[in-house]
């Protein structure tokens, strides 16, 4: 399996679809079950080996950074995005330094899922394949997943290579907000804002945009009635 230590932890959005409950809170720190959101993600990848995180920050920074001040592992380098919102491609490219020369994780903070057979995030790295591969993304069921209304964003062949939904049409997969992305890909864009699809596009010209299945019960909690639903069926017990 390949060592990846480092992950971008994408926290600086502003939470609009959350409100009123980020009235006075970030929604990296909306608590689901008494945890908040962002930690689910930290602790995901402290389990997964990683030893550096990046979060970027933007709403209500501070709060966030508080929060952040005392966690040991993984490591919290903070990205402060309070004069720019860099967007999910821009505030990965702006810390590339600090993210290495390898393959990284992307998570999420707003990402929550229940593992199948095996954690998620070291499936995702037992399957990443530098030769082939620019970005392998943990891929849910379009139809099964929580809080997600949307027609889905891709679908994917045999070999596992991905490719955009047609015009119209409800593709298989979403994607979770959880992946792995190669430095090489962010090669020769331009400093500034920036979304992740654009990077997408990109490995899907060169046939290296690849996915996994998600085996369990992924849940986009971006709304209060999303984070409600979470809350429910995270207090199921466990069959």
């Amino acid at each position: 399996m390949p060592d990846i230590t480092r992950a971008m932890v994408m926290a600086a959005g502003l939470g609009r679809r959350m409100l009123p409950l980020t009235e006075a809170l970030p929604k990296p720190l909306v608590r689901l079950r008494g945890k908040p959101l962002i930690d689910y993600a930290l602790d995901r990848l402290a389990a997964a080996g990683v030893a550096t995180a990046v979060v970027n920050v933007h709403h209500m920074a501070d709060q966030v950074e508080r929060h952040l001040a005392g966690r040991g592992r993984p490591r919290v380098v903070i990205s402060d995005e309070r004069d720019e919102l860099l967007d999910t491609g821009g505030g990965a490219a702006r810390m590339l330094a600090t993210l290495g020369p390898g393959a990284f994780f992307v998570v999420n903070s707003d990402s929550v899922w229940l593992d199948g057979v095996g954690d998620s995030l070291s499936r995702l790295a037992g399957g990443w394949d530098d030769r082939r591969m620019d970005c392998l993304i943990l891929s849910a069921s379009t139809v099964t997943s929580l809080g997600y209304d949307g027609p889905g964003d891709f679908v994917m062949d045999e070999d596992g290579r991905l490719a955009r939904r047609a015009e119209g049409r409800v593709a298989p997969f979403v994607n979770t907000g959880a992946y792995i992305v190669h430095p090489r890909l962010f090669a020769d864009l331009p400093a500034g804002p920036f979304s992740m699809n654009l990077l997408w596009d990109r490995a899907i010209g060169t046939g290296r945009l690849y996915g996994i299945r998600h085996d369990g019960v992924w849940m986009h909690v971006g709304s209060p009635a999303a984070l409600a639903e979470a809350e429910a069926l995270m207090s199921e017990p466990a069959v």
